[in-house]
């Protein structure tokens, strides 16, 4: 019992995994990483949390529990967690449609909803429902990607201008705004927003081992001090508490929780689907796994724990965990090193940033927008299958014009109406024999493969279900009935079907019975046991009798040939044997 207890902990508590084989040399690996991490993240948390609709300090204290919580339960040992942009924009778009932002209650359903993503991602991880995030599948992150990164890029249209413009998630909104305000832009808070864009983007082309967002923030700090920018006009971020964040529990009503947990779903599926993806990334790299389901018990008490003092949510950073990967980051740990310099600051820097003017914040944001959009994921979606490349730009073109969490749902439902359609449409190929072999190989990739006389051999590349029962009904009768040649049977290759339920067994019997009121025979070959199981108990086995089923489409036609020399007395038997061989030669197929 005490090794079961101890191996459910180990599995739980991932932190006992790799403790035991910690080093000095690990240690400071970790602390270095961490540091660099940690430094980084004091701008993008508080950018980040702007983008929330909430005050910078939010962000900072997100960056602190999460990041201590994480290395007791992830099992990711590059990833580096805190506050992510996408994250933040899903945040906005469900807490503004109930609270006005910059308002406690707003702060309040912020926290609240930090807390509701991390139970979400916990009670999934125990149930181990990690495969719900594949409903998020590739176009789907991508289109949402590329919506997102324009909508976090426009909502810094106004700090960027110097003008008050509304929130909103829709792009043409915002846009539309900005243009009816374009007169009274702030030429001193434009030309600093625009000054900061290009020194961001300027280092991360030229030196990108130069931390941008940090060099901004330090530099726009200094000189909104050193020349009065706030009395000049251009906003600056103000008093920023000093300290630790506090304990508060939260304040829950059944009514907020009813409304606000669309949200906190689509968060938690996006999180976790994008810390999946990163993790394995970085294991594959180092040589070790992931584990899914831990996964979402790691992140999810880092958000409730966070929750707690008053932080967002927090997840995976691509670029942070890039940064952090090569800086050396060796164990999870470096994650509580980056949380040390967040301590620190909340401690003792925060009154510096009173002169960080808004504008250089909103530059950090929108290049960090921009820096989103990935046409070369999009590019190659539309080379692997042009319908995911479709499905991505469906999605983003919902996200920007019907909302965030509609454009992820009508994603979602374009993605499972593809899969159902690709179901009800299965591939089938006809067979032809391949000379000097007993093999069959589809006629449309083998230029060898021969049709025989009056048999037709089928392949079913899908499982055989209600979903496609009617479509492929439909095809073996019409090719049957319209091949052009005389049918005197035909074969279906199963070897391709992994499952078989009783709409298929029912649509079985149709065929079956069509065809011999055709006159033409039916035979089923290389059924794998579940599925000659369904055959047998539905009474299709039965009904066809023992010779009609086969190990393999050679079987079959020898079978059938065979009794055909026996009623008929002719030699095709012999004829077709001439043709097949030992089948050492794998046949080529034809150039596409």
């Amino acid at each position: 019992m005490w090794q079961r207890a101890w191996t459910v902990l180990r599995e739980r508590l991932t932190l006992l995994q790799w403790v035991s084989n910690y080093t000095g040399s690990t240690l400071r690996s970790d602390a270095t990483a961490g540091l660099t991490v940690g430094a980084m993240l004091i701008p993008q948390a508080m950018a980040y949390a702007v983008i929330a609709g909430m005050p910078p300090i939010y962000g900072l204290y997100a960056g602190l529990v999460p990041l201590l919580a994480y290395p007791l339960f992830g099992s990711s040992r590059q990833l580096a967690v805190g506050p992510v942009a996408i994250d933040m924009l899903i945040v906005g778009a469900g807490v503004g449609a109930l609270a006005q932002s910059g308002t406690e209650r707003y702060v309040a359903l912020a926290i609240l909803l930090t807390a509701m993503v991390g139970g979400i991602q916990i009670l999934m991880g125990l149930l181990r429902l990690g495969f719900v995030a594949s409903l998020l599948s590739r176009p789907v992150i991508a289109g949402l990607t590329t919506a997102a990164s324009l909508i976090i890029a426009c909502s810094q249209l106004g700090n960027l201008l110097g003008v008050e413009l509304g929130r909103s998630q829709y792009v043409h909104v915002l846009l539309w705004e900005a243009l009816q305000h374009v007169g009274g832009t702030h030429p001193l808070t434009v030309g600093l927003g625009v000054g900061c864009i290009g020194l961001l983007l300027g280092l991360s082309r030229w030196l990108p081992r130069v931390p941008g967002p940090l060099v901004v923030v330090v530099g726009s700090t200094a000189a909104s001090w050193f020349f009065g920018l706030e009395q000049q006009g251009v906003s600056v971020i103000g008093d920023i508490p000093t300290g630790l964040p506090s304990l508060e529990v939260w304040s829950v009503s059944f009514g907020e929780l009813n409304a606000l947990l669309p949200a906190a779903v689509t968060v938690a599926l996006v999180q976790f689907m994008k810390d999946v993806s990163l993790g394995r990334i970085f294991a594959k790299r180092h040589g070790y796994s992931i584990a899914p389901n831990q996964e979402l018990i790691g992140v999810g008490a880092g958000n409730v724990l966070g929750s707690l003092f008053q932080g967002i949510p927090a997840s995976g950073s691509f670029s942070r965990s890039a940064v952090n990967d090569q800086a050396g980051a060796s164990t999870p740990l470096a994650n509580a090193f980056a949380a040390v310099v967040i301590a620190l600051t909340l401690l003792f820097l925060t009154p510096l940033f009173y002169y960080l003017p808004t504008p250089a914040l909103a530059a950090i944001i929108f290049v960090s927008g921009l820096s989103l959009v990935d046409l070369h994921e999009i590019r190659a979606l539309f080379r692997a299958r042009r319908r995911d490349g479709y499905i991505a730009l469906f999605t983003a073109a919902c996200t920007l014009f019907i909302g965030i969490q509609e454009g992820i749902l009508l994603g979602i439902g374009a993605s499972i109406v593809a899969v159902l359609y690709r179901m009800s449409r299965p591939n089938v190929a006809e067979l032809g024999h391949v000379p000097g072999t007993r093999r069959f190989r589809d006629r449309s990739r083998f230029e060898q493969a021969a049709r025989l006389k009056d048999i037709m051999v089928l392949r079913v590349d899908a499982a055989f279900s209600f979903a496609n029962a009617e479509y492929l009904q439909n095809f073996i009768l019409e090719k049957s009935e319209h091949e052009g040649r005389p049918v005197n049977a035909v074969v279906v290759d199963g070897s391709s079907i992994n499952g078989l339920d009783t709409t298929a067994t029912d649509t079985l019997f149709s065929v079956a019975e069509r065809l011999d009121e055709m006159g033409i025979e039916l035979h089923l070959t290389g059924l794998i046991g579940p599925v000659r199981e369904t055959v047998r108990r539905s009474g299709l086995h039965a009904l066809l009798g023992e010779e009609r089923f086969h190990l393999t489409p050679h079987a079959a036609v020898t079978n059938i040939l065979e009794r055909r020399d026996a009623t008929e007395d002719t030699t095709q038997l012999a004829e077709y044997l001439d043709t097949t061989g030992t089948d050492e030669q794998e046949p080529t197929p034809a150039a596409t």
